[in-house]
């Protein structure tokens, strides 16, 4: 029995069927139930029932779980309190928002880099929705979003938000104050929390006519504003580099949308303290971040 061996029966459990647990894994059906003969061999007793609409653990399988779950901590905390943290090898597969990715997410990296000297860091950005499906899928172990997740099997550590304000090109400066029921607005992609927010009020206070630039790119959002072909909702902390350019000024039209609430969310089960200690590495370093 390995501790490789448990990871792939919970997984199993998690995710319902062997299929479920190979497509998370990402390797083939006939190796994972290979993986879960051999365990079921070494402890001489089936620990799922195989039915039409699937797999039923069975009393010995029900008992393991728990069993199960402690061993992999167990060994999470072993690891984790005698292992020297520059010695801590691996992969740590971190996804992220793009406003977290251009801002504070480079000293978030450097500062894991820093600790954990042997540790491979593997980023990928994108929009918060993704990002959530693949940490549930375990495509991905932390998870840097709007959020929270409201899943059992996440914990979510909650990190500053960033206000968001109103900008336009710099060249349409001296215009008058823009018409936004006229002016397009650049804002973030459709499936986006603030993206809804921002259509709905933009109804309520100018009718359905508004016209909505959508794009899930943020620094595509930065230049289509710059280069005037329309005003944009963007974050403020990251729209100060735009201002001091030159390139964006921004302006007030009497009112905004909340501010972008994010999270460095994570699996919770089996526990694993490098991907926590990360987590709220994000939240120290987010709150220092001016």
């Amino acid at each position: 029995m390995t501790l490789n061996q448990l990871k792939t029966f919970l997984l199993i459990v998690e995710s319902g069927s062997v299929r479920g647990a190979a497509q998370q894994l990402h390797v083939t059906q006939p190796a994972l139930s290979a993986r879960l003969a051999a365990l079921e061999d070494d402890l001489g007793t089936p620990l799922f029932e195989r039915r039409k609409q699937g797999l039923v653990l069975t009393k010995a399988g029900a008992d393991l779980v728990p069993l199960a779950q402690q061993m992999i901590d167990l060994s999470g905390r072993i690891r984790s309190a005698i292992t020297p943290k520059d010695r801590l090898s691996g992969l740590l597969r971190i996804g992220s928002a793009e406003t977290i990715a251009q801002s504070w997410l480079p000293a978030l990296v450097s500062a894991v880099k820093a600790r954990y000297g042997a540790l491979s860091v593997e980023v990928s950005v994108d929009i918060s929705v993704n990002l959530r499906d693949q940490l549930l899928d375990r495509s991905i172990d932390l998870a840097l979003l709007m959020g929270p997740i409201s899943e059992y099997s996440i914990d979510n550590v909650d990190i500053p938000s960033f206000s968001l304000g109103w900008f336009r090109a710099s060249c349409h400066a001296a215009d008058a104050l823009p018409d936004l029921s006229q002016v397009p607005v650049v804002t973030y992609a459709r499936n986006t929390r603030p993206f809804r927010e921002l259509r709905s009020e933009l109804a309520e206070r100018y009718g359905g006519q508004v016209q909505l630039f959508p794009s899930s790119s943020l620094s595509a959002c930065f230049k289509m504003v710059a280069a005037g072909l329309g005003v944009g909702i963007l974050p403020i902390k990251l729209a100060e580099a735009h201002v001091k350019a030159g390139e964006l000024v921004p302006f007030d039209p009497g009112w905004t949308v909340s501010p972008l609430r994010f999270t460095a969310s994570y699996v919770a089960e089996p526990a694993n303290r490098l991907v926590r200690e990360t987590a709220h590495m994000a939240h120290t370093i987010a709150s220092a971040y001016k």
